[in-house]
């Protein structure tokens, strides 16, 4: 069984489905939990894929606002709070690292939060919507797997700012050879899938990754819980976005 404990830790970090350990796992469990994070990406994915096909003939707004409820209750919100947490400080911070972090541990939202989560759902909504133009059931597997493999990208490229937590301790004990060995296995797979659409996918997320940890490392000099959950929700949208208008181009 404690052989399957980073694979449970990564379902139970990242989603809703009911998967809670009772026996002690510790601190080197954690950090190999990276290396599940775009399994439970693809499996997240694989849901929506279903339930994408189980909604076909609905009406496409309908349609494209319970994908996107199953999304976030999937997920319990968790990214979209990092994503609010750190709009806040972001704007709150005025450029000071402490102000910054300070703002992120308090619990209120404020406009900047809201703005954010707002505009993050808005454009995931469109998305969707139009992905039912033209694209396959499977095409949702993609920006899911993206945006967690990029967390552990995240974790092994940058420092972790806050001492304690889980995300020092995937920081400090992810085994980076097979880390490393693993997102080169997820960046290969998906050429062999989808060929240059793949390509196109992968520069653009790499893209939206360089700049965002570019502003971590400017302002924080690291990141946090909270960033690397905006950083997930916001490649999600980039990723989505990026597949739809390819879609668009080869539907037109």
């Amino acid at each position: 069984m404690k052989s399957f404990y980073p694979l449970l830790l990564a379902i139970q970090f990242l989603t809703q489905i009911p998967v809670r350990l009772k026996q002690p796992y510790g601190e080197r469990e954690v950090g190999a939990s990276l290396l599940y994070y775009p399994l439970v990406g693809l499996l997240l994915g694989a849901l929506l894929a279903g339930l994408h096909s189980l909604l076909h003939g609905v009406p496409v707004l309908l349609h494209a606002a319970l994908l996107l409820a199953a999304w976030v209750a999937m997920t319990g919100a968790l990214h979209l709070d990092g994503l609010a947490d750190s709009a806040d400080a972001w704007l709150g911070g005025i450029g000071n690292r402490e102000r910054t972090l300070a703002i992120m541990k308090d619990p209120y939202a404020g406009p900047a939060a809201v703005v954010a989560v707002v505009l993050v759902l808005l454009l995931k909504f469109a998305a969707l919507a139009g992905l039912m133009q033209c694209s396959n059931d499977w095409a949702l597997l993609w920006p899911l797997l993206l945006a967690r493999a990029a967390m552990p990208l995240l974790f092994l490229t940058t420092p972790y700012v806050r001492p304690g937590g889980l995300g020092e301790a995937l920081a400090k004990h992810a085994p980076r050879r097979a880390v490393i060995l693993m997102l080169l296995a997820t960046l290969l797979g998906m050429l062999a899938v989808l060929g240059m659409r793949g390509a196109v996918l992968v520069l653009g997320c790499l893209a939206v990754f360089w700049l965002l940890r570019r502003m971590m490392m400017a302002r924080l000099g690291g990141t946090t819980g909270d960033t690397a959950g905006a950083l997930l929700e916001l490649l999600e949208t980039a990723a989505l976005i990026l597949w739809v208008l390819m879609d668009t181009r080869t539907c037109s």
